[in-house]
């Protein structure tokens, strides 16, 4: 559910109004996924280290991976003119941390 649904349009900043695009792309790709807003950013929570933030022009989400030179958290970002493009981006990561998950001793394991 989403926490920006009782809000009309008119209300929304744009970054509410691009997190809500991904996460109806994400519940296309069959992905729960929650969307948050305020001062101008939005987030859309879809799992344990994977938060895709928007600030109303690019989604920006870790991609689990850090830099060899710099040892900082590398980030894909795509602008928002294609959401659904994204939001299989983000499911593709999502299945990476569900297969690492399930890997690692399951998930009912990590959430209790």
């Amino acid at each position: 559910m989403s926490a920006i649904a009782g809000k009309g349009p008119a209300q929304r900043c744009p970054a509410a109004l691009a997190a809500e695009r991904l996460r109806i792309g994400l519940e296309h790709c069959g992905v729960s996924a929650d969307v948050h807003e305020g001062h101008g950013v939005a987030l859309v929570s879809v799992w344990a280290d994977l938060l895709v933030w928007t600030d109303g022009r690019a989604y920006r989400w870790w991609t689990g991976k850090t830099s060899a030179k710099t040892g900082r958290r590398l980030y894909r970002v795509y602008g928002v003119d294609n959401p659904i493009t994204v939001a299989h981006y983000v499911a593709q990561r999502y299945e990476e941390l569900l297969k690492a998950a399930y890997q690692c001793g399951g998930v009912a394991e990590r959430t209790s």
